[in-house]
């Protein structure tokens, strides 16, 4: 692993406890300048995952913890008026930060989620019909809980498909539930940790993330993959345009993280379990039966020709 992005994950490794390959994918979503989403269950680490990463960079951290009263004014920020000067002022809400901690995006409005499209996917804010530029690195990190959980609004296909990559937690191992608790009893995680890496580090590392060579060869794979997800039967609409791009890109920056300067088809298998299946909207019959994204993504990786 290049030895910067090294240093990344042991340091948010100090904090989430057994889940390397957790953490690498949210590094590797970050260098491919995606935002991510979490769903799992309350309490086994979404928030401090993504607070780990932030603090781990040195760089500008939000977080809007969503209700259901939560407004889109409190996102994305609004003109107050000043009696002083007779003059309305600007004030941009947290979205403008490097890392942004949507909590709990599930629980607000369909109406405050739409706050956060233009800036995941433009990088910046229009308020009162004025444009205003996000810094960069920018990354959404959204969590949510389960949507069979009390009081949730199912994200719009629409929103899910600016994410790059929906991942789960999932419970600690016993040998990492006790490693935790040790941490827990000696004090270790009140300790804040401390960044290891600037923004620049980050900036720079996502212009040698798009200089990453990919072969006509994988790019053909990829579309492959991609097209066959819009003709299962289970699926009523398949992965778009946007997902291709993105799956390529989480690619070059396996690769990157990987120390490698060109994507190979280990690269795309990697990826594209973290990459499509949220991205899938499941017939009502498939849902009926309890079939996943991820179980279409895997069949279809299984039926794609690897190419050598």
């Amino acid at each position: 692993m290049d030895s910067k992005m090294t240093l990344l994950t042991e340091n948010i490794a100090r904090r989430i406890v057994g889940k390397e390959e957790l953490i690498e994918k949210l590094v590797i979503a970050l260098l491919a300048g995606g935002h991510v989403l979490i769903e799992d269950v309350p309490g086994v680490g979404k928030t401090t995952l993504a607070r780990s990463l932030a603090e781990s960079i040195e760089g500008s951290f939000a977080r809007i913890q969503f209700t259901p009263d939560t407004l889109p004014s409190d996102v994305t920020g609004m003109s107050v008026y000043n009696a002083g000067t007779g003059e309305f002022t600007t004030v941009l809400g947290p979205v403008k930060a490097n890392i942004v901690l949507a909590d709990e995006i599930n629980r607000t409005s369909p109406r405050t989620q739409s706050a956060l499209l233009e800036a995941m996917e433009e990088q910046q804010l229009t308020i009162d019909g004025v444009s205003y530029p996000i810094p960069d690195p920018f990354m959404v990190i959204g969590t949510q809980n389960p949507s069979t959980s009390v009081g949730t609004y199912p994200l719009p296909e629409a929103q899910l498909d600016r994410f790059l990559m929906k991942l789960t937690v999932g419970y600690p191992s016993d040998e990492d539930a006790r490693a935790m608790a040790r941490r827990f009893l000696s004090g270790e995680f009140e300790e804040s940790l401390k960044p290891v890496l600037s923004a620049e580090d980050i900036v720079t590392a996502e212009k040698s993330v798009r200089e990453v060579t990919v072969s006509d060869e994988i790019v053909g794979y990829v579309s492959e993959i991609v097209k066959r997800t819009r003709k299962q039967q289970e699926v009523k609409c398949g992965a778009s345009p946007r997902a291709s791009l993105d799956l390529l890109r989480a690619c070059q920056a396996k690769a990157y993280v990987s120390g490698r300067d060109y994507v190979i088809p280990e690269d795309v298998l990697a990826m594209a379990e973290a990459v499509l299946p949220h991205r899938l909207m499941i017939t009502a019959e498939g849902r009926m039966n309890r079939v996943t994204g991820e179980e279409i993504i895997r069949r279809i990786l299984r039926e794609v020709k690897v190419p050598q």
